[in-house]
């Protein structure tokens, strides 16, 4: 099949939900993609599965009072939407909103998906003191599903797979897109390269290699092919400097190779606007894989809200710049110190109750669906075997007995003398100091206690209370914490039924983007500020627009 109704480029989560909705609708699909078939699902299946969801059933069970009102004041107040091109974002915004606070739930669970029983409370700001609405989760959203990942994919990807079987949809991997073909102002197909075979495993780096030249025809084109933070020299380039810091000289990838961009140039060429960017997610508590798949990979860790948080030279990172508040803050705060890099300092009861890895290879016991796992890993003795792995093979860890010990192997790692023993110890022990009532003038205490007074994490992912140099709570450990490329928060505009629009603000005959390329929907529909759980959220549904517009007739 070299034509067809519609061709989409690029087989992750967000062209997964496009073609299948088509396929419901009888549309005949090619889906391209630059990668072997092994890579069917892309950035989405190494994903925690993460849903940003309003008002669910898991929410109430845990006693979580939200509603979409309170939900859209935490999404605008953390977009910060402030120029004339958010017009579309903002619209995607409310719909999204609308669509986690109603359908998505029902429409997934009906599909098979489920969900972890315990909400994850991500990105909980820290900006509610102005009078404004700040950025920030006000109660937990993030549903974790059961599979992670992969529990993500699976239920569109078997959808999809029907739909090839019944001669619907046709696959065509290593086939890399340099060309939107345009005809009389419309889209009428794609031209490229077909890319020598592949064989290596989900993920890893695969060749360039060119075997021949390709050329598909259809009268609609998906753009479905990710963000930029595979590449570092694009991320360099497109970074906000004057609200962010000048980019570090070193980050580790938070994605795979593949994730490069390319689509989103080559739809420009076809007329595509690009909007925000600038605008981008980042993460600033990575770990260099000890295990990589990918080149440079990094993890992120997923922290709770105990580790003490100081800067390259030692110095206590100031709120909201506390574990899991607030993301894009708290890389402004380290980048302003000339340095790319700073310190995690906790103990052992720490890491056993707050340190999770995102990802889905990091959590097998989430992503193997069996509570039996899941209870061995979560409730036994130690922090999961995931971590503990990074502690004892991770070169970013440090692991002492006594503080002397442990300030000593930290300015070891960075081969420099940054971090003064007697500064680090005064600055330990004043927040020692506040541990004996429950409550105290330290702010990272009293967001603990906060924290605790939320069933789920009194339960799994807050550590009670404890003064960090007791050596029985020990021993004392160090993470060197690097920056992670993720997520590309801007894209190319679109309106609500995912067609691309041009310069003018006129939708292009044919053309639409999803997902990241489309900054998940609108051009940038989390403005400046993500609230987590919508990066998958987004692709399903601005692939789901897609797959239904009645612009694909």
């Amino acid at each position: 099949m070299d034509a067809a109704d519609v061709i989409i480029v690029g087989s992750g989560l967000a062209g997964l939900a496009a073609a299948a909705e088509l396929g419901d609708r009888g549309k005949s699909c090619l889906i391209v993609d630059q990668e072997p078939e092994q890579f069917l699902g892309g950035q989405a299946f190494w994903s925690l599965g993460g849903l940003f969801m309003i008002d669910t059933r898991e929410q109430r069970r845990m006693k979580i009072r939200d509603s979409k009102e309170l939900a859209l004041s935490d999404w605008m107040g953390s977009a910060q939407f402030d120029r004339p091109e958010d017009d579309w974002p903002r619209q995607w915004a409310q719909a999204y909103i609308d669509f986690a606070a109603g359908e998505m739930r029902p429409w997934l669970h009906n599909m098979g998906m489920r969900w972890f029983p315990v909400v994850g409370w991500a990105e909980r700001g820290g900006n509610g003191v102005t009078g404004k609405r700040g950025h920030g989760n006000s109660v937990p959203r993030f549903h974790i599903t059961w599979g992670t990942g992969p529990g993500v994919v699976e239920p569109f990807e078997r959808r999809v797979r029907q739909h090839a079987q019944a001669g619907l949809i046709q696959f065509k991997f290593r086939h890399r897109v340099s060309k939107i073909d345009m005809t009389n102002g419309a889209t009428s197909g794609v031209s490229g390269e077909v890319l020598a075979a592949a064989e290596q495993q989900r993920g890893e780096k695969t060749n360039r290699d060119v075997i021949r030249d390709f050329k598909f025809s259809a009268p609609s084109i998906i753009v479905a092919s990710g963000g930029i933070g595979g590449d570092f020299d694009l991320v360099r380039q497109n970074w906000p400097v004057k609200r962010l810091g000048k980019p570090p000289k070193s980050m580790v990838a938070g994605v795979p190779f593949h994730v490069d961009g390319r689509m989103i140039g080559i739809a420009q060429q076809a007329g595509a606007n690009l909007i925000n960017p600038d605008r981008m997610w980042h993460y600033t508590e990575g770990l260099r894989n000890w295990n990589p798949i990918w080149p440079n990979h990094g993890i992120r860790i997923l922290p709770g809200p105990s580790s003490m948080w100081f800067d390259a030279t030692g110095n206590r990172l100031p709120p909201p710049c506390l574990p899991g508040f607030d993301t894009l803050a708290t890389l402004r705060e380290i980048l302003k110190t000339g340095h790319d890099y700073s310190w995690f300092v906790l103990t052992q009861k720490i890491i056993e109750k707050e340190f999770a890895l995102s990802g889905s290879e990091q959590n097998p016991d989430l992503t193997s669906k069996s509570w039996m796992e899941v209870l061995k890993s979560r409730l036994g003795k130690g922090a999961t075997p995931s971590v503990e792995a990074f502690k004892q093979n991770g070169e970013d860890f440090v692991v002492a007995d006594n503080l002397h010990d442990l300030v000593a192997g930290m300015n070891r790692l960075t081969q420099a003398d940054l971090i003064n023993y007697q500064h680090l110890l005064e600055q330990i022990e004043a927040r020692d100091g506040q541990i004996d009532n429950s409550y105290c003038k330290d702010a990272q205490i009293t967001a603990i206690n906060g924290a605790r007074n939320y069933l789920g994490d009194r339960l799994i992912r807050t550590a009670k209370p404890h003064k960090i140099l007791d050596a029985q709570n020990g021993p004392l450990i160090a993470v060197k914490l690097h920056i992670v490329t993720r997520k590309t928060l801007g894209g190319l505009q679109t309106d609500l039924q995912s067609r691309a629009l041009n310069a003018d603000g006129e939708p292009i005959t044919g053309l639409f983007a999803v997902g990241e390329a489309a900054g998940f929907g609108g051009g940038g529909y989390h403005g400046y500020n993500a609230l987590e759980g919508t990066f998958l959220g987004g692709c399903i549904f601005s692939g789901r627009n897609a797959g239904r517009s009645q612009a694909i007739g």
